[in-house]
C-alpha cells in the first residue's frame, strides 16, 4: 500500500458519539420512538440539515408537518447536544497524537452548519484539524462523491495517500472507490491499531 500521507476523520461516532435514538429511548420509550421514526424520516431531516439548510428551521418545520410527534421532533434541535455525546476519548487520543506526529489530520463529516458550531463550543478538538470538510458548508453530503473529489482538490494529497476512517460502510466503499486508503471503524482500539500498524503512531501514544 502507498504511505499514508494524511488521515481523514469522520466526525459522528468516530470522535464523537452520535445516537439520537438512545437519546429517545430514554425520553419517551423505545415502543413510542420506533413509532415515532416510522411515522417521520428524523434522519432524512437531518440529512438535509447537513446538507446547508437551517437547523432550527428545518426541525421546527418537521415538528409542525408532524402534529403527533411535534414536541418530541423538536427536541432534535433543542436538546442535540443530548445526541451528540459524549465524545470517545481514544479517537480523540488519536487525533492530538497524530498531529504531534506531524501527520495531516483532516475532518469530513455529514454536519450542519449551526450545529457544528454548536458543537465547536462544547468539543475543543473540533478546532484542532489542519483541514475541515463540513458537508454543511460545502452543500453536498457522504457519501455523493463529490464531496471526496472537493476534498482531493482542496488538500493537495493524492487520494491514495489518504487513510479515511468512517462509522459507516457506504461512506468508506465511496472513499474506496476513490483511491482511498479506508478503515471502517467499529472501536477506537482497531483505528489506534490500524494508526499504529501504518507507522503513523508509537504503541501506547493513544
Amino acid at each position: 500500500m502507498p504511505n499514508v500521507e494524511a488521515v481523514v476523520f469522520d466526525i459522528g461516532n468516530v470522535l464523537i458519539e452520535w445516537n439520537p435514538e438512545r437519546f429517545y429511548d430514554a425520553e419517551i420509550g423505545e415502543d413510542r420512538r420506533r413509532a415515532m421514526f416510522a411515522a417521520v424520516d428524523l434522519h432524512g431531516v437531518n440529512d438535509r440539515v447537513d446538507r446547508g439548510e437551517n437547523f432550527r428551521d428545518t426541525i421546527y418545520a418537521a415538528a409542525e408537518a408532524t402534529a403527533d410527534w411535534s414536541a418530541e421532533i423538536r427536541m432534535w434541535h433543542d436538546r442535540w447536544i443530548e445526541m451528540a455525546t459524549p465524545a470517545i476519548d481514544r479517537s480523540v487520543a488519536a487525533l492530538r497524537a497524530l498531529r504531534t506526529n506531524s501527520v495531516p489530520v483532516f475532518a469530513l463529516s455529514n454536519f450542519g452548519i449551526d450545529s457544528f458550531a454548536y458543537a465547536e463550543t462544547q468539543y475543543p478538538f473540533l478546532g484542532e484539524f489542519d483541514q475541515r470538510y463540513i458537508s454543511g458548508h460545502m452543500g453536498v453530503i457522504k457519501p455523493d462523491a463529490d464531496i471526496y473529489l472537493r476534498l482531493e482538490a482542496d488538500c493537495g494529497v493524492a487520494p491514495s495517500g489518504l487513510l479515511f476512517a468512517d462509522d459507516r460502510a457506504d461512506n468508506v466503499h465511496a472513499a474506496a472507490r476513490r483511491g482511498w486508503q479506508t478503515h471502517l471503524f467499529d472501536g477506537p482500539d482497531g483505528w489506534v491499531d490500524r494508526l499504529v500498524a501504518e507507522g503513523l503512531l508509537e504503541v501506547g501514544q493513544a
